[in-house]
């Protein structure tokens, strides 16, 4: 009798204990109020849908091909849009008949968007506008042609808080492809990036995490940029386990808002990082390959506006600092590629290799260094005269690694010194992981 009362209890647990997870697992799947689901042909039911949509919704879109125009949702918790998988549930936006986006999502807290393929818009395919707990997966944003036609940005969280980006696609974007904006904490992980202007850009956002991506043949493959007159500064970036190669493409950015002294227009093509006007950036245990213009490039605001400096405020400083690239691997092709000698900042890049080959004959014509470094410090604005101090710090083993490009100097060539001495750069030994 013992023994049969042990053995019911025991079952009695047991069935408690599979009935608990079971309701685990499925409240954190559909734990939604409301579900809803949509097959192609019903695109206006869908539209509708977007419109009215109410807190706890999801919406489920079936296999197939749709066209849209647009969609929108605002000011709603607790949403998620899901396909049935990137090569299964296509939203077509051709047929857009004026820019702004594709899907537009402003002011919702807890936001899901997954498994799908967006394609095609005039204006941006995603972008989600003071919002927060946003996750983005799975995900495909394209256009099917890379020029001055395609919209700038693919996936694009702006003024958000509480952002992944996981398992993503993008191609085509003549700004950037992921782009996270004025935004506070982002991770941005195992996603691909190619044929962007920039494959992924990280600006004036700050807690960001970009780790495991793939980003090649883009204009430039990563940015971290801080740009002024904006809602907020960015900082504390770290960037790791990335594959950057390859991003050697022309840069087709829009005149314009994408194209102006601020823009990507600015990004030269064969560049793999771009740091710009950041402050506290750590950049670590890359392969950083083929990038044939610049692998690493650490650049101030003067470098693209003369009139930084009057810009400062407490959301914008035009110098990059405290910024520590170490541990990476970094290769580069033997020439420039073909689309830098038309750029304004590739030509000056070709410009600094054969300046410095000139003033060092014993480089025996070597390529640029792999880590470019404008060379404008706080020192333009306190007057000192400090070595490095903006806390830039380089840990990078090997030959050719570093060049202090003496921007300040480029007009006057007889003036103009870059240098390869990177001794007042090399790392201190104190310094930790951020």
């Amino acid at each position: 009798m013992k023994r049969l009362v042990q053995i019911t209890v025991c079952f009695f647990l047991f069935s408690a204990v599979l009935q608990l997870s079971c309701t685990h697992s499925t409240d954190r799947q559909d734990n939604y109020k409301i579900n809803l689901s949509f097959k192609p042909g019903e695109e206006a039911k869908i539209i509708d849908a977007f419109l009215a949509i109410k807190d706890s919704t999801s919406i489920t879109l079936k296999e197939g091909l749709y066209k849209f125009d647009n969609l929108s949702i605002a000011q709603v918790n607790h949403i998620r849009i899901l396909g049935e998988g990137h090569d299964k549930t296509i939203l077509d936006f051709t047929r857009q008949s004026q820019g702004g986006e594709a899907i537009r999502v402003t002011d919702v807290k807890d936001f899901k968007i997954e498994g799908m393929t967006i394609r095609d818009s005039k204006g941006d395919l995603l972008k989600i506008n003071k919002s927060r707990d946003v996750t983005i997966s799975q995900l495909h944003a394209v256009w099917s042609k890379a020029d001055s036609t395609s919209g700038g940005y693919a996936i694009y969280p702006v003024m958000c808080k509480n952002v992944l980006i996981e398992n993503c696609y993008t191609e085509g974007s003549s700004d950037a492809g992921i782009y996270v904006g004025q935004t506070d904490s982002a991770i941005v992980r195992n996603c691909k990036a190619a044929k962007n202007v920039a494959g992924c850009e990280i600006e004036n956002t700050s807690h960001a995490q970009v780790y495991d991506n793939e980003f090649y043949n883009n204009t430039a493959g990563f940015l971290v940029f801080d740009l002024p007159d904006l809602s907020k500064r960015g900082g504390h970036v770290k960037a790791y386990n990335n594959h950057i190669h390859d991003n050697n493409f022309r840069n087709f950015a829009k005149s314009g808002s994408f194209g102006t002294t601020w823009g990507v227009g600015n990004a030269s093509p064969g560049s793999g990082i771009i740091v710009l006007a950041a402050s506290d950036v750590e950049i670590y245990n890359n392969r950083i390959l083929n990038n044939n213009a610049s692998a690493v490039m650490i650049a101030s605001g003067f470098a693209v506006d003369s009139e930084a400096g009057k810009k400062i405020n407490p959301n914008y400083y035009p110098i990059s600092k405290n910024i520590h690239i170490h541990n990476n691997t970094i290769t580069m092709g033997p020439v420039f590629p073909k689309p830098v000698y038309e750029h304004r900042i590739g030509k000056i890049l070709v410009a600094v290799e054969q300046q410095l080959n000139q003033l060092e004959p014993a480089r025996k014509n070597k390529r640029i260094p792999f880590i470019m470094y404008d060379g404008i410090s706080s020192n333009i604005l306190t007057k000192g005269s400090a070595l490095n101090p903006d806390s830039i710090c380089i840990d990078q083993a090997g030959d050719n690694v570093f060049v202090n490009a003496d921007f300040l100097n480029i007009a006057h060539v007889q003036n103009w010194k870059p240098t390869t001495n990177m001794a007042a750069f090399k790392c201190n030994p104190a310094i930790k992981t951020q």
